[in-house]
């Protein structure tokens, strides 16, 4: 089998194919916009295309839809073969929302994460109830008012967590940073 352009092209064509497949669970935003999908590469001596992928979380229920799409996507566009590979280590972490993310989130109607700042290789580390910070004010993504209230630690998925704004009184969903 004859595969087009170089694996640089190869490459550089897969993250523009990437850019249009949606998360299932926030379609606003791409598999790259939201950092899962950390490398493209081609192997010396191996015609696939190795696509490393990042879940959001271990037991992320999407994740095998989201291998699947971005399997799809790139076999579509000539790009095969394609060889996903799930890398868990370091942990994904909303840091990895790319700023053009963040802004789709807003405009969506979810709040975007704040910047946790966080090496990507530290390990866990587990900080009691007390000894943590305040929570930092959310603004809403609809007026952009900081008096906003935490409704619920949880939203429609684990990720999320429900807000309200006291200035429009629109609830919404906040992306919540790890």
């Amino acid at each position: 089998m004859s595969l087009p352009g170089t694996p640089e092209q190869r490459i550089e064509r897969g993250w523009a194919v990437l850019q249009d497949v949606l998360d299932p669970e926030v379609p606003a935003l791409s598999v790259c916009d939201l950092g899962i999908v950390r490398e493209l590469r081609v192997e010396p001596g191996c015609e696939s295309l190795v696509v490393v992928l990042t879940p959001t979380y271990s037991g992320c229920p999407a994740t095998e839809v989201i291998e699947r799409s971005v399997v799809d996507a790139l076999v579509a566009a000539g790009l095969g073969p394609v060889e996903p590979r799930l890398q868990r280590s370091p942990a994904w972490t909303t840091d990895w929302i790319t700023d053009a993310g963040r802004t789709k989130l807003r405009d969506y109607g979810i709040a975007p994460p704040g910047r946790c700042g966080a090496p990507s290789e530290s390990p866990l580390r587990f900080v009691p109830m007390a000894a943590r910070p305040a929570e930092a004010a959310v603004s809403c993504p609809r007026c952009s008012s900081q008096r906003t209230e935490r409704l619920s630690a949880f939203g429609s998925t684990a990720c999320k967590a429900l807000w309200r704004c006291l200035a429009c009184r629109e609830p919404f969903e906040q992306f919540k940073p790890i």
